[in-house]
This record gives structure tokens, C-alpha cells and sequence, in this order.
């Protein structure tokens, strides 16, 4: 038994020692919701708190009492993911005791789990297979419903940052559920059950069928960043503090997301990323990896406006401009003038600037106001001479 903070390092320092021991990338501890007809199936695993890169002493702790609880342990694997045993949650108490008086707020999250878990009531309705814990030591393709949640939770929680996550099975390993508010039900059981449902008036109002579950499901944002709509925000997306996402056109999928304050009327695409400061205006379009952009994710930089309804499958840089409507794919021909080409050219030196370019060779360009001449229906660029504020008091 651990009594002391030396006493508990030196335990750490001891288990990741050991050769069978290996650091994990991110780890936890979820809930899961089981299919009501298949009960092996997972539906959907929520997580209180997740450590990304972090708290290995927490880790080693976890993985030494999985471990003395008979459980086998493979750190070579990409996964590792586990049922709750009250062996564990004895060890984990034991050795975790010099933190227990001082899990509280934010503080210790990792204790305050072990501790909550080991304080519910017998008359919850809950056993100890209903709690997974989840490892990741190898960012490889997903193999299961937990560790796909955990990866979605490290993007929505900003702990990974966008586009740096191997996704690759995530869609075969998530089911298509039918969502009644944040709880996922089975559509088989749905058909099972149709007719008592709906002759005793007990069948749910169901909000939408999806194998995501919304992000306000599973994640608290910053204190100054507005969702106005819950069905605009898809659990994996990652919003900036600051950010707000208005109702009507505006989307946000998953592994897509701002980097800062940004004001979201539009939609961005799966592995679309906006800059802080920028305007993705009403019906604006950025588009995905698998919708026109010759595979290549699309970056919007800084204090750059997408005018309403506009489409955007290339990269664009910062202080940008984009007129409503105009669409800028990687192969749409774009003009410009003498004149512009030396004023873009001036503020991007290491850029060479033509008469005569293509979407996708704006990449990295900055301060550019892509335009359509209304007498020749010629899409043009010109130096931007508008700067993008957004209004400090909305964001």
C-alpha cells in the first residue's frame, strides 16, 4: 500500500521499468452503451476525463493494476482495451491514497474516476463490464468502438491536434444508431419493436440517425464559444475557443475545425481547418478530402472571408477574400492583371505570382481578393485591400 507522494513515484518508476511496460499515446477510462438486442455490440463509449500524451503515472498505475488483477497485458498492441474488475479498483485505490484528499475540480481527475467509481451505489444499474479501460500505444488504423471514441475525444478536447490522427476504421467500427437525445438505440431493436411502441405511445423521439454522436454530447466548449444549433457541431470536430457556429448552413464535421475565434455560417468539411480570425460566411462551402480537392486537406488561413455561398477546394492564405458566390478549385483558372500580380507579388516575395494561375498554386498565398469580372464572367484576383475584423463582442 501506497501512503506517501515519494512512495507513489517510486511505485511509477518501478512499473515503467519493468520490459513489459510501454507509455501509451492516450488512455482512459468509459462508459459504454450496449446494443439492446446484441449486448456485445458497443454503441458508444463516453469518457469523464482522457489523457493524451500525459499523466503516465496514471497510466502505469492503471496498467499494474490491470495487470495484478489477472488481466493480460499487451503493450505491443495498438490497443488494449479492457472490462473493470473490483481487484482493480482496489489497487488503484491503494496506490493512488496520497492523492484521494486532493482529487478534487480540476485537480487529480484520474483519482476522482477511480474514486467515483468505487463509491457507486449497487443500486445503479450498472456492472463493472458496463466500464471499459481503454489504451492506445500505436497511432495505427482503429480496431474497436473505444478506442475510436478516444481518438474523437483527443480531436474534440484539442488534445491532438486536427489531421494528425490515424482515422482508418473508424467508420467500419462505428454502428449507424438511431439517437434518442444523447442515447444510441439499435435500429433492429427499433424494427423489433415497432408495433408495441407505437400502439402504447412509448416510441422515442428519435433526433437523428448517425454512427456520430453531436459534439455537445460529449464535450463542454470554452466559456466564450457559442454552438446555436446542436445538430451543427459532429462529435471529432474541434472548435477553437472563441468560435461560434450559427444555425441554418453552417456545419462542422469531424476531423475539421478553427484554431481560433472564428465565425462559422458555412460548412467545413472533414479535414478542413480555419484560421483564427477568419469568416466562413452563410452557405460558404470548404470543401472535404473526398469532395474536389484532388485529396489534399484544405487549410483556410488567418482573417480571411468566405462571402456567402462561395466554395472553396484549395488551401488559401491569410487576409483573403473571397466574393460571394465564387468558387476556387484546385483547377479553376484564375486572371490577374499587371498590376496585381506586382502588388501580390510585393507582400509574397517567395511566391511566384502569374498572370495566368490555377487554384492550387494560391496555397500559401497571402492577401488575395478572388473575384468574378461581372463583364466576362472571368474569375480574377487582385490584392485585397479590405481587412477581416471579427467583432470582438461576439467572440
Amino acid at each position: 500500500m501506497i501512503y506517501t507522494e515519494n512512495e507513489f513515484k517510486e511505485l511509477v518508476a518501478d512499473i515503467q521499468g519493468q520490459d513489459w511496460y510501454k507509455n501509451p499515446i492516450g488512455f482512459g477510462i468509459a462508459r459504454v452503451d450496449r446494443g439492446q438486442l446484441d449486448s456485445s455490440k458497443i454503441l458508444q463509449a463516453t469518457y469523464p476525463v482522457i489523457n493524451w500524451n500525459e499523466n503516465f503515472g496514471s497510466a502505469a498505475i492503471f496498467l499494474k493494476a490491470l495487470k495484478d488483477s489477472g488481466a493480460q497485458i499487451d503493450c505491443s498492441k495498438s490497443e488494449l482495451v479492457l472490462s473493470l474488475n473490483d481487484d482493480f479498483l482496489t489497487s488503484c485505490i491503494e496506490n493512488f491514497r496520497p492523492f484521494i484528499p486532493q482529487a478534487k475540480g480540476n485537480d487529480h481527475k484520474n483519482v476522482q474516476v477511480i474514486s467515483q467509481l468505487a463509491s457507486l451505489p449497487l443500486d445503479a444499474g450498472m456492472t463493472a463490464d458496463d466500464y471499459k479501460v481503454v489504451f492506445i500505444f500505436a497511432d495505427e488504423a482503429v480496431q474497436s468502438v473505444e478506442a475510436a471514441y478516444l481518438k474523437l475525444y483527443a480531436l474534440s478536447s484539442s488534445k491532438a491536434e486536427l489531421r494528425s490522427l490515424n482515422l482508418n476504421g473508424v467508420f467500419g467500427q462505428l454502428h449507424n444508431c438511431a439517437w434518442v437525445d444523447s442515447e444510441p438505440v439499435e435500429l433492429d431493436w427499433l424494427r423489433e419493436n415497432e408495433i408495441s411502441l407505437k400502439l402504447t405511445g412509448r416510441y422515442p423521439n428519435i433526433s437523428f440517425v448517425d454512427k456520430f454522436p453531436r459534439f455537445l454530447s460529449h464535450v463542454i466548449p470554452a466559456d466564450n464559444t457559442r454552438i446555436l444549433e446542436t445538430s451543427k457541431v459532429r462529435f471529432g470536430a474541434q472548435l477553437a475557443a472563441g468560435t461560434t457556429v450559427m444555425p441554418g448552413a453552417s456545419y462542422i464535421n469531424f476531423n475539421a475545425g478553427t484554431l481560433g475565434s472564428v465565425m462559422v455560417e458555412g460548412r467545413i468539411s472533414s479535414s478542413a481547418v480555419v484560421g483564427a480570425g477568419s469568416d466562413v460566411g452563410g452557405g460558404a462551402s470548404i470543401l472535404g478530402v473526398l469532395s474536389g480537392t484532388d485529396g489534399v486537406p484544405v487549410s483556410i488561413g488567418a482573417n480571411t472571408l468566405l462571402g456567402a455561398n462561395s466554395c472553396t477546394g484549395t488551401a488559401i492564405g491569410d487576409s483573403c477574400i473571397l466574393d460571394a458566390g465564387i468558387t476556387i478549385l484546385p483547377g479553376t483558372k484564375i486572371s490577374l492583371s499587371a498590376k496585381a500580380v506586382a502588388a501580390i507579388q510585393e507582400i509574397n516575395p517567395e511566391k511566384e505570382i502569374k498572370e495566368s494561375m490555377k487554384g492550387m498554386e494560391f496555397q500559401g498565398v497571402n492577401g488575395v481578393h478572388f473575384r468574378v469580372n461581372s463583364s466576362t464572367g472571368q474569375t480574377i484576383a487582385m490584392r485585397s485591400t479590405r481587412e477581416v475584423k471579427l467583432n470582438a463582442d461576439l467572440h
